[in-house]
């Protein structure tokens, strides 16, 4: 059933596809909707829960693959050329978020400090695939769109060590297993940039060479092979995703522009997928659940945490005032949070259920919130981009204002009036 519900959802999705463009319409807040609708605890048709085997596996699958396209687009020499605004949102606004975010979890919601950091450390990644119109609008300054885009594919992989840091603490454990994190950060590391740098190195050899029917079929190689190493070695997969997609990048533009475009649909497809389980976690039942103080919690997560942070890391930088408001509001909660919200849940500590309800609303609205708001700050930088609900509503403005002035000069009553 769910697979029928997830085919049904992406062919009405791809009918509405050129409407979402046009307006604030969001496929993202549709497959959320479906997931939500057909839920267990809504309609019972898909029999999902949090702890079923499928929800953890394509919320990793989904980052992994959204991970290793992001890294795509950039390589090695444009991190190199370009690092000083990725590395205030990095250095100064990662670990901000994560410090303003522990403060409101402990004084508004209540909890303790451990399981606060916790919460932080979760919610502290972002996800700029729902606020596609802006990150992939080649009119929006270069520079915002590199620095939304290299924060969001490294502060997965940085803000899991925290996740787990201060998950141990939660749980009361005496060894924190620095050693064996250090371990799969490595792993992941080395994986990400040998694996595609061999496979690339393998092709421009004499004895290889791939048709041009399966040069896009490389990257999926690649990835695959990435992922199942990953698996195997129990290595970082996030942080190898984002390393072979840089290293790609970087040693294969080829190869790159070749899988481009298969990859986004790729990426798409188990982004989709992913969203509708989530959605499927979700119900009235399950949000009533929350109390007031989480309401207050998710919305200032979303409003306070995040842009209070990018304000600080921007402090002397010469970004443009409508560039900064840009980048400290697109900060979606996405794949990442979903999955680390997902290890505290099936850790099994005494307020992970909390932990987990707070994570789930958060996302939930930062998805409604960014993700129908893209097109609309786009407009700033692309007047293409502008709704066609905004177009409408800004002409029928202008032609009231025009018959009021016609009104006033030919001293004519309001015609609506007689």
């Amino acid at each position: 059933m769910l697979l029928f519900a997830f085919a049904a959802a992406l062919l009405l999705a791809v009918l509405l596809s050129s409407l979402a463009h046009r307006t604030i319409l969001s496929t993202a807040v549709l497959f959320l909707l479906v997931g939500f609708v057909l839920g267990p605890e809504t309609t019972g048709v898909l029999d999902i829960t949090a702890d079923s085997p499928i929800v953890a596996t394509l919320a990793e699958l989904a980052l992994f693959t959204v991970l290793f396209t992001d890294g795509m687009r950039v390589g090695w020499a444009d991190l190199r050329s370009a690092w000083r605004l990725p590395g205030r949102a990095l250095g100064w606004g990662l670990p901000l978020t994560l410090l303003i975010t522990s403060l409101l979890a402990h004084f508004v919601v209540g909890l303790d400090w451990p399981e606060s950091l916790l919460l932080g450390a979760v919610l502290a990644p972002t996800d700029p695939v729902f606020a596609s119109a802006l990150v992939g609008n080649d009119r929006v300054p270069g520079r915002l769109r590199h620095l939304l885009n290299v924060e969001s594919g490294i502060n997965d992989g940085l803000a899991l060590p925290f996740v787990i840091l201060f998950l141990a603490v939660a749980a009361g454990s005496d060894d924190l297993h620095l050693d064996e994190l250090g371990l799969e950060l490595l792993l992941g590391l080395v994986i990400g940039v040998g694996v595609p740098w061999l496979a690339l190195r393998l092709e421009r050899t004499r004895f290889f060479s791939a048709s041009t029917q399966y040069e896009p079929l490389n990257g999926v190689a690649i990835g695959l092979l990435v992922l199942a190493l990953g698996l195997v070695t129990h290595a970082n997969l996030f942080l190898a995703a984002f390393a072979a997609g840089i290293t790609v990048a970087t040693f294969g533009e080829r190869q790159r522009e070749s899988f481009e475009h298969f990859g986004e649909l790729i990426a798409e497809v188990f982004k989709l997928a992913a969203l509708l389980v989530f959605g499927a976690l979700i119900s009235i039942e399950f949000l009533g659940e929350i109390s007031w103080p989480g309401w207050v919690f998710a919305v200032l997560a979303i409003v306070v945490a995040r842009p209070v942070a990018l304000a600080v890391s921007f402090l002397g930088s010469r970004l443009s005032r409508t560039e900064q408001f840009a980048a400290m509001w697109f900060g979606p909660k996405g794949f990442a949070s979903v999955v680390y919200g997902l290890l505290v849940l099936q850790a099994g500590i005494p307020a992970g259920d909390e932990i987990f309800h707070l994570v789930a609303l958060t996302i939930v609205l930062s998805i409604l919130a960014h993700s129908s708001t893209d097109i609309v700050i786009a407009r700033i930088f692309d007047p293409a981009t502008t709704p066609a609900w905004y177009e409408r509503l800004r002409q029928a403005s202008a032609d009231r204002r025009g018959r009021g002035r016609d009104r006033r000069v030919s001293g004519d009553p309001d015609p609506d009036r007689r």
